[in-house]
């Protein structure tokens, strides 16, 4: 049996060099030129100021909303799948995200996928009015209310933190499902996905730490019965090569999305691209690793 190799998608299209005008559509461009299978926007509303751990980013580091920089590479592209990797759930109000994720499926002609967590910075979540003991059971009643207005022929939800019935939202999304990733490495995010998920997204993760977080995943798939697979992306820590690709491969990845590092200028930013696409990887060196 041969092992099918990961596609690959491109990560922090609205970040860094390309949070800047036109900087999405540049970039989701080229990589659907060179073969990408889909690019991914990431999120965070606010950082703390000054920086403070596990912040993954200095207070000064641009960063667009993710569906704003998402519908501007939809109008350059055709094929490329629009990834929100990841929409932090708990801090968007659910009926407005349903609808502004419905608009950009549609105008993208389903393309979309969505990516959500619950959250782990604490002073973003404090900023925003989530509390941050109560952010999963948040986000998982906003999911459910979400998937009412998309799929319910009259959608209502009530629940504690989401409560609504009589109102209807169109058009809806050309997907039915719009499939769902989340995002998370603890045994929870792992619970979670099982149960509500069509996929699980690991963020910088090396081999042993996917072999490791795909155990607990397989752990419990099997403890709740679940037969149909995860699909699972990793964002790697490393530039791609072909021995890399195939040691993901054998674990049973299905996408790799790569991240150019955040330093670099435009000009840079698009010989990362050239180098990591499907048909280059190792072709060109990245010798700012």
């Amino acid at each position: 049996m041969t092992t099918q190799p990961p596609t690959i998608g491109l990560f922090a299209v609205n970040m860094y060099a390309s949070a800047s005008p036109g900087g999405p559509a540049r970039v989701a461009a080229l990589a659907e030129k060179l073969g990408y299978d889909s690019v991914w926007a990431g999120e965070h509303v606010v950082l703390p100021s000054p920086r403070v751990e596990p912040s993954p980013m200095d207070p000064e580091d641009p960063s667009l909303d993710p569906i704003i920089a998402l519908t501007q590479a939809a109008t350059v592209t055709e094929k490329v799948r629009l990834g929100t990797g990841i929409i932090i759930l708990p801090q968007r109000n659910p009926v407005v995200l349903a609808k502004q994720l419905a608009s950009l499926d549609v105008l993208s002609r389903g393309r979309l996928i969505f990516g959500m967590g619950v959250g782990y910075l604490e002073p973003e979540l404090r900023a925003i009015g989530v509390p941050v003991g109560e952010r999963i059971d948040m986000s998982m009643e906003y999911l459910g209310a979400m998937r009412s207005l998309w799929y319910d022929e009259r959608p209502s939800y009530n629940g504690t933190f989401v409560d609504f019935a009589d109102i209807d939202a169109h058009p809806r999304p050309v997907q039915r499902p719009i499939p769902v990733i989340m995002g998370g490495q603890t045994a929870g995010a792992h619970r979670r996905s099982v149960a509500d998920a069509d996929g699980w997204y690991g963020f910088n993760l090396g081999r042993s730490g996917t072999e490791r977080q795909l155990a607990s995943i397989a752990t419990k798939m099997k403890k709740a019965g679940r037969e149909r697979p995860l699909e699972i992306s990793i964002t790697p820590p490393m530039p791609l090569t072909p021995e890399l690709v195939l040691d993901y491969a054998e674990l049973g990845v299905h996408r790799l999305i790569v991240m150019p590092p955040g330093h670099l200028p435009p000009d840079e930013v698009d010989v990362f691209i050239e180098a990591n696409a499907p048909d280059r990887i190792g072709a060109t060196p990245a010798p700012w690793f």
